[in-house]
């Protein structure tokens, strides 16, 4: 996906399959390269409080432009809806904020509490930091916190941030299979 009709191409083929997506109902899928659907489903309630503290926290230390759930366009993918997303003021300047974001935020978050992905984290990983995020935090399946940049595993956030995640929501947890 290189061109900006391919990119008009997906976005005009998100929001046919995502339709209430602008009145902020996201019951949405994600769309691969080739513009068909990816089922991403609605987060469990445990998953729904974890992605708001991982978002809570992230506000208060980067600042209030973080967002849940936002679409975001990716060179290798298509458009992906990571949990949780933040980039300076600027970049969310003169933006259509009901269409996928054009490119991908400097920061996102998958949390994984209750999913799994068939082959894995890794190539939503690889999607988001080809698509220009400098960082990309992976919340386990347990809580355990794993930072990425573009030139593979950190051992700390390149923004310096610390998440404090209650233990309770990840207490007795197995990951779902298929």
């Amino acid at each position: 996906m290189s061109t900006l009709s391919e990119h008009d191409g997906l976005v005009a083929t998100w929001r046919r399959i995502n339709p209430q997506a602008e009145f902020g109902l996201l019951e949405c899928c994600e769309l691969n390269g080739r513009g068909e659907a990816v089922p991403h489903p609605q987060p469990s309630g445990r998953r729904q409080i974890v992605l708001t503290d991982v978002y809570c926290q992230i506000a208060e230390q980067l600042g209030h432009v973080a967002a849940m759930s936002v679409a975001v366009t990716t060179p290798s993918f298509g458009i992906r809806v990571p949990d949780v997303v933040w980039m300076p003021p600027e970049k969310w300047e003169r933006l259509d904020l009901d269409a996928p974001v054009p490119f991908v935020p400097d920061l996102c978050v998958e949390v994984l509490l209750d999913r799994t992905f068939p082959q894995g984290i890794g190539p939503r990983i690889r999607a988001y930091l080809e698509g220009g995020a400098r960082e990309v935090i992976a919340v386990g399946h347990r809580g355990k916190l794993q930072f990425f940049g573009p030139h593979g595993p950190l051992e700390t956030s390149t923004f310096g941030i610390t998440l404090s995640l209650d233990r309770f929501y990840f207490e007795d947890f197995a990951p779902l299979s298929h």
